[in-house]
């Protein structure tokens, strides 16, 4: 599958919703350097990069969950059709390596 393939399987995902999520957590970035530059009390800062770690975590979830129900489910059902069941092994792996990355 070449990458403009896999680029667009975010169609099992709400991209305005995830535009707005992003927008709302690039203020919330923006507000913690505006913290740093005013000199605001460490713990209001590491407070706010809390919360933006956890939307940031909500995010990958449901980027998760879209590409295991959109993706490795339209794989195993290739593989059935095609009797290839590599096809969703592969989809397994790539999706176990993500959350691997989104774990460290």
């Amino acid at each position: 599958m070449s990458s403009v393939e896999q680029q667009q399987h975010t169609h099992h995902v709400d991209k305005a919703d995830y535009l707005r999520r992003l927008s709302r957590i690039e203020g919330q970035v923006r507000g913690i350097a505006r913290m740093i530059e005013e000199d605001k009390y460490c713990i209001d800062i590491l407070t706010q990069v809390a919360a933006i770690n956890k939307a940031l975590h909500a995010v990958s979830l449901r980027l998760v969950e879209g590409h295991i129900g959109g993706c490795v489910v339209e794989a195993a059902q290739e593989a059935q059709r095609t009797e290839n069941p590599e096809l969703v092994d592969a989809k397994v792996a790539e999706a176990a390596q993500a959350i691997g990355r989104l774990l460290r």
